[in-house]
């Protein structure tokens, strides 16, 4: 429900469902709490945005935190909360971060992510848009991460990124998703009518 939100914002364009990769899922089931907050790409710079990103991380994490309580539901449970905090935050900026830098340059559609809190499952989705002539190659990249073992591909990626002194693609991060918080990965493509861009929504779940 909430994706739909999202991709209604992009001026009430009709949205069509052209494929879905890796673990997605469609219809999200009833969080105990959630949080969207969207931006608008063409806002400001986007090297000013990224500095801005690891605030807007830190605050969904921090949000989501305070909701690991102990004792009853009296206490914070200080543990849990460092542990929710650290995970949440470090997803949160990858998928930001993937998001303005890839997101088409001056795009009239907002980006939006969403965190959504569950008994035993913290789901989070990033849409924002691509150039639809890009799709067919993030596809394939997408391809390759779910067909390969991520930590063969995590230690070929570092190799590769020290012989590319200048390469800005590191591709690290949804490496470091799957080998360091266990998460499943999964996205969605939809066409924008009267639109040359493609809808992405990234979603990232994790175990809690």
């Amino acid at each position: 429900m909430f994706s739909n939100i999202s991709i209604n914002q992009m001026n009430n364009s009709k949205i069509v469902v052209k494929q879905i990769l890796g673990d997605f899922i469609q219809n999200l089931p009833p969080s105990q709490e959630y949080l969207v907050l969207s931006f608008s790409p063409s806002s400001i710079p986007l090297r000013q945005r990224w500095r801005n990103n690891c605030l807007s991380a830190d605050f969904l994490a921090d949000y989501l935190s305070t909701f690991f309580l102990s004792n009853g539901g009296r206490q914070p449970d200080m543990a849990k909360q460092a542990e929710v905090k650290s995970a949440v935050s470090y997803i949160a900026n990858e998928l930001l971060e993937n998001g303005m830098k890839y997101s088409t340059k001056m795009s009239p559609f907002p980006i939006s992510i969403q965190i959504h809190l569950n008994p035993d499952l913290i789901i989070f989705q990033l849409t924002n848009s691509i150039p639809a002539d890009k799709t067919q190659q993030f596809q394939s990249q997408i391809q390759t991460l779910l067909n390969s073992d991520p930590s063969e591909l995590y230690i070929a990626r570092l190799e590769q990124n020290a012989l590319e002194e200048n390469n800005e693609e590191s591709g690290l991060g949804l490496l470091t998703m799957l080998n360091d918080y266990g998460t499943k990965l999964g996205w969605k493509f939809e066409s924008i009518s009267q639109s040359a861009e493609i809808a992405v929504t990234t979603m990232v779940q994790l175990a809690i």
